[in-house]
């Protein structure tokens, strides 16, 4: 045990040693032998201490090293220490216990001595130190240096109370003293500078830990802590100063603030409760009233408790600043405890009789608000029945009534006559009350009596309108009387003429269709018959309408509004003119309406002839084109090159020629503008002779498309003329309908003449090679194809694949680069846009299928 012990602080005063020493820039690994020679023993007091010692001895001799210790030592001696059988002898000679002693000794004189807390000092000093640091952790309990820090819970609560970022101390467990250890010892020397001196297993396998290597280690701690503690406190005695002082500035801005507005609330109130200033309306002084109980029971209570509490604040505040030796506060002018107090006295003089004074007023404004309701209250009425009455009076709608609406206004005005006796005695009592008012020096005196002068006067001017609309009433009716009888005598009369004037207008805007001079003639006949009726017509107009304009003279006279309907029949004197009118207007319309049709008939016969002679003409030029270009296909005289320049000329001619059909095109328009559907002077028609031009056009362009197949037929595969030739008569001779195709059966006896041996299946093998789409015929230049079919030798799938493969260089897969560099631009892009992407295992990124690709150029049938 006394061995383990030894052996702990050797390792925790070597660590004690390193952590000074590498200030100097140095260390050392045995204890026991680098002291030896003085060197670093003097290099150690002098970083500890701060201080220089004399120079050592350089020599490497026995007594240059004992010189050396020996001067360590005074110097340690020099420091009030007494250093009891320790020699220098023993020190260089290697004396461990010697050497560990003397270790000791200076960290008790250099680390430990100089610790003080609460008038202890040294030992005693730090361990009150650590008591007091680990007061508040469960489970330390530190008494001494040595079993107190076994389980490590000590070490990391003094960590933790300095730097509670270091340790979760929540999470470290009792039964854990290793990992405890560790922990403390990583996190000290990681973060607090404080190299490893201790060993954990040592120390928890130690049933009493060596007590100076604790303390050493420990010491470092407090070190490491003191300087921030003493900055600490040094803090807080100047933030305790400064709070003080802090609060009691706060305190004076409070007083200084509340006694302002308590002033400003005063200083604005007093003008207000002065004001006795009497309202003129009940609702006014009512609501001065509501303003005061307001005032009274919300706005002043915490007014006064504002200027309690701001006596209250003003004697707590010099009680402070006495205390602390601070002087007396002293307000702003003007807002002293007393200057406030006088104030609020001044408010509490002017706010005594303003209720009373209130009430008062608003008992005599109840008396004259009830007068004036009254007064209104009857006005209301009155105006609301006299309203309209003065504009219904005025009105002169009889001017535009009928005897029966003349009739009702008079019984009507009669009832009103009635009513407006019985609303004099309204008046009476309106008028009385408005005096009474005036007596009672009412403050809007001045609106009642113009109110109640207008209501007399417009009385006065409804017993004037009264009499005057009767009066008018009278008249009129009699004046309507005469003119309800000849209203009646226009009815008579204008029902019959205007029956006439219906038929005559339905005549004259009969349509009709006629197709030929005659036809259109006899309407004419017709017309000029009608035309000779007018003039009595006209005589019976003017008599009904002399009937009209006796009313019209009447109404004029007397100012009388007529309303324009008669009651006896639905038709207006307008009607009877409008259709007279119309009549007259439409009789040289037809007149009109029937030359253009003799000019319009006319027109359509040049029309016809026209057209004719030129249809006449076209339509056999297209038949016997038609035939000669049929001759000129089956035709096997002269090269393929002459029958097209034959065929380019035929096209020509037929291109030139399109200005005739042109023309008639122009003509058809206008027959069929002029709606003329027949014509006897041709058979042509302009469909017939679209059908045939546009057969035309089709004919020459798939012969000359024939010649050209035949022409790329025989030059890629090596047909010479002569054999076409030969083709072209076998096909000629087997074309029995002669219309450039072959039906099946006549292709099969061609073939069998050409010396083919077929059975059925072969022949239907052939036939969907030369009539794929299934057409049921077979065309020239499928029969060629067939026939040169085995005779010229033409690419092959498998020769397009192995042109690829060549550029390929032999891989199963090309490239895009490697087409875009062999091929032209437009075939490399082609074959890029059209090739599917290689999925072979050795493709590489945008390898491109030419395999699939060969394949699909020849899917379709050679043919």
């Amino acid at each position: 045990s006394e061995l383990t012990l030894q052996m702990s602080q050797i390792e925790t005063f070597t660590a004690w040693c390193n952590s000074h020493l590498r200030k100097a820039g140095t260390q050392i690994e045995n204890i026991e032998d680098d002291f030896r020679n003085g060197l670093k023993l003097m290099l150690l007091l002098e970083v500890i201490s701060g201080e220089r010692l004399p120079k050592p001895d350089k020599g490497k001799m026995r007594f240059h090293k004992i010189a050396n210790v020996n001067k360590a030592l005074d110097f340690i001696c020099s420091k009030g220490v007494k250093l009891v059988s320790i020699g220098a002898e023993e020190i260089v000679d290697g004396n461990g216990k010697m050497t560990l002693g003397m270790i000791w000794t200076i960290i008790l004189r250099f680390a430990i001595q100089d610790i003080s807390v609460e008038e202890t000092s040294a030992k005693e000093g730090l361990l009150l130190w650590c008591q007091r640091k680990t007061a508040p952790y469960r489970n330390v309990n530190v008494q001494n240096f040595h079993i107190s820090w076994k389980d490590g819970l000590a070490l990391c609560a003094l960590i933790h109370r300095h730097r509670p970022d270091l340790i979760d101390y929540s999470k470290l467990r009792k039964d854990d003293p290793i990992g405890n250890l560790n922990t403390a010892f990583e996190v000290a020397e990681k973060f607090l500078d404080i190299p490893k001196m201790l060993d954990a297993e040592d120390i928890v396998n130690t049933p009493k830990p060596d007590e100076k290597a604790i303390m050493t280690y420990v010491s470092c701690f407090y070190h490491a802590f003191a300087g921030a503690e003493q900055a600490e406190t040094a803090a807080n005695r100047i933030c305790k100063v400064l709070a003080v002082n802090q609060e009691n500035e706060k305190l004076m801005e409070e007083y200084e603030k509340l006694a302002s507005e308590l002033l400003e609330w005063i200083r604005r109130t007093i003008p207000w409760l002065e004001n006795r200033t009497a309202e003129q309306t009940m609702r006014s002084m009512q609501q001065k009233l509501e303003d005061f109980r307001d005032y009274r029971r919300i706005h002043k209570p915490p007014r006064v408790q504002e200027k309690c509490q701001l006596e209250i604040n003003f004697n707590t505040l010099q009680t402070k600043l006495r205390l602390s030796n601070r002087p007396a506060f002293m307000p702003s002018e003007g807002k002293m405890v007393s200057d406030i107090a006088n104030a609020w006295k001044g408010l509490e003089q002017v706010e005594k009789g303003y209720e009373e004074w209130l009430l008062t007023e608003i008992r005599r404004l109840e008396r004259l608000d009830h007068l004036a309701e009254k007064f209104k209250q009857k006005c209301s009425m009155h105006e609301s029945w006299t309203g309209g009455k003065e504009d219904l009076l005025s009105q002169k709608d009889y001017e535009s009534a009928s005897l029966m609406e003349i009739r009702a206004l008079m019984r009507k005005h009669e009832a009103f006559e009635s009513d407006l006796a019985a609303h004099q005695d309204r008046v009476e009592q309106i008028a009385a009350i408005a005096q009474e008012l005036n007596e009672l020096d009412y403050h809007d005196a001045a609106t009642v009596n113009g109110r109640c002068q207008g209501i007399c006067d417009q009385w006065d001017n409804l017993g004037t309108l009264t009499q005057k609309r009767r009066d008018a009433l009278e008249r009129v009716e009699k004046l309507w009387e005469t003119i309800d009888q000849l209203y009646l005598e226009f009815a008579k009369r204008a029902a019959p003429f205007n029956n006439w004037m219906d038929g005559a207008m339905e005549d004259l805007q009969d349509m009709f269709i006629v197709h030929s001079i005659e036809e259109i003639q006899s309407l004419i006949t017709a017309h000029d018959q009608f035309k000779a009726t007018l003039p009595e017509a006209d005589k019976e107009r003017m008599a009904t309408m002399g009937i009209h304009n006796e009313i019209l003279k009447i109404a004029q006279t007397y100012g009388i509004k007529l309303s324009g309907i008669n009651p006896y029949t639905t038709l207006s004197p307008q009607d009877i003119s409008t259709k007279w009118d119309t009549v007259k207007h439409l009789v040289p319309l037809r007149d009109q309406m029937l030359q253009e049709e003799v000019a319009r008939q006319q027109a359509n016969e040049r029309l016809r002839r026209q057209f004719a002679a030129q249809a006449n003409i076209i339509g056999p030029w297209i038949q016997t084109k038609m035939e000669e270009i049929g001759h000129v296909s089956v035709d096997i005289a002269g090269s393929l090159e002459e029958q097209m320049n034959s065929l380019k000329q035929y096209e020509q001619n037929i291109i030139n020629y399109k200005s005739n059909i042109d023309k008639l095109e122009g003509d058809h328009q206008l027959s069929q503008e002029s709606l003329i559907f027949d014509n006897k002077h041709t058979n042509y028609t302009m469909e017939h002779v679209r059908v045939g031009w546009e057969q035309l056009l089709t004919t020459i362009a798939r012969t000359i498309n024939e010649v050209e197949n035949q022409i790329l037929t025989r030059d890629a595969k090596g047909i010479s003329q002569e054999q076409l030739n030969e083709f072209r008569a076998s096909f000629n001779h087997f074309d029995r309908k002669r219309n450039g195709m072959m039906d099946p059966d006549d292709f099969r006896a061609c073939l069998i003449s050409m010396g083919y041996d077929l059975g059925e299946v072969e022949f239907a093998r052939i036939m969907t090679l030369v009539d794929p789409n299934n057409t049921g015929v077979v065309t020239f230049q499928a029969f060629i194809d067939f026939m040169t079919r085995e005779t010229a030798e033409t690419d092959t799938a498998e020769q397009v694949m192995a042109s690829f493969k060549i550029l390929a260089s032999d891989k199963s897969y090309i490239t895009v680069e490697e087409l875009r560099r062999e091929l032209p631009p437009e075939q490399a892009e082609y074959c890029i846009s059209r090739m599917t992407r290689y999925i072979g295992s050795d493709g590489t990124t945008g390898a491109l299928d030419y395999i699939s690709f060969s394949s699909a150029l020849y899917g379709e049938s050679d043919l």
